[in-house]
């Protein structure tokens, strides 16, 4: 069993052959797919699924707190597990890969942001944007 469908188990989703093969599908997705690419996927295990099933079973998820749904400016909506510990995400724009990481700095800097603007942080979401460094360019060198 997934961690996928274990959440969904544990928040009383009843668990149907093809939420269990969407789940999975997320589950084992490594890439933040959108609809159409979790279609393509769980269509190959079972081609009765329809892509109408995928889009209501993913809302179904996300509305049951168990996917998180990212926007990465490409005009798809993209999908994770929620994430069992803080990451954030870095999109090379030109090939649309998703890098998560996590830098405890940046965690220390974006808290003593908010302090001293008086605030208490209570979440936030970083999300990077960039291209892949070529060893030859100048901006690599500096690294």
């Amino acid at each position: 069993m997934t961690h996928l469908e274990r959440l969904c188990i544990e928040k009383g989703l009843k668990m149907t052959d093809q939420r269990r093969i969407i789940a999975r599908v997320l589950s084992e997705a490594d890439d933040h797919p959108d609809v159409e690419s979790v279609f393509q996927r769980a269509s190959q295990i079972d081609p009765r699924i329809s892509l109408a099933t995928v889009y209501r079973t993913v809302r179904l998820f996300q509305e049951a707190d168990i996917l998180a749904k990212h926007d990465f400016g490409d005009g798809r909506s993209r999908y994770e597990s929620v994430p069992l510990e803080h990451h954030d995400h870095l999109i090379d724009v030109e090939s649309g890969k998703v890098v998560e990481f996590f830098d405890e700095e940046i965690e220390k800097l974006k808290e003593a942001i908010a302090l001293k603007l008086g605030y208490a942080l209570v979440g936030h979401r970083l999300e990077l944007y960039g291209t892949p460094i070529k060893k030859s360019d100048k901006a690599y060198k500096k690294i």
